[in-house]
């Protein structure tokens, strides 16, 4: 299944998966003006494609003691295919570190972090971050509020 397979109505069905995907298919069914089977089918097609994933929930890092967020950019110290394969491959073991991105300008990447308290970051730095391979320039901002962090995708 290609982009270009999704039609008008799959399209309706995955926003409102994305709103709640704790939705009954019978909900969505009715909210997209078809009947269960139909919806039911094109799920299963969608999550056959990898276009669907799990139901992941959505925890609020303030309520369980996470709420500061560090977008960290990182240069390295050299541009190899295997100094690049090394620092990716180092970043997905470390917990603290939820988003990575590769970049292109001054910077090689992207990081978020989020730890419990500036002492936590502190440590993470020093423990993991600048330990990470090829790390040449570490950069760091610190969030203050987050006015929007949605995972829709605009549809």
């Amino acid at each position: 299944m290609r982009p270009g397979d999704i039609d008008e109505t799959d399209r309706k069905i995955l926003r409102q998966l994305q709103r709640d995907g704790e939705r009954s298919i019978a909900d969505v069914a009715e909210a997209v003006g078809l009947s269960h089977t139909p919806v039911w089918r094109r799920i299963k097609r969608m999550q056959e494609a990898g276009i669907l994933g799990g139901r992941p929930y959505r925890l609020n890092p303030e309520k369980i003691g996470l709420d500061v967020s560090i977008l960290v950019f990182v240069k390295l110290d050299r541009h190899s295919p295997e100094a690049l394969e090394s620092f990716e491959a180092s970043v997905l073991d470390v917990p603290e570190i939820l988003q990575c991105y590769t970049m292109s300008g001054e910077f090689d990447y992207l990081l978020r972090v989020v730890v419990a308290t500036v002492r936590d970051y502190e440590k993470a730095v020093k423990g993991r971050l600048l330990r990470l391979p090829h790390v040449g320039n570490l950069n760091s901002h610190f969030a203050l509020s987050e006015i929007k962090n949605s995972h829709e995708l605009p549809l």
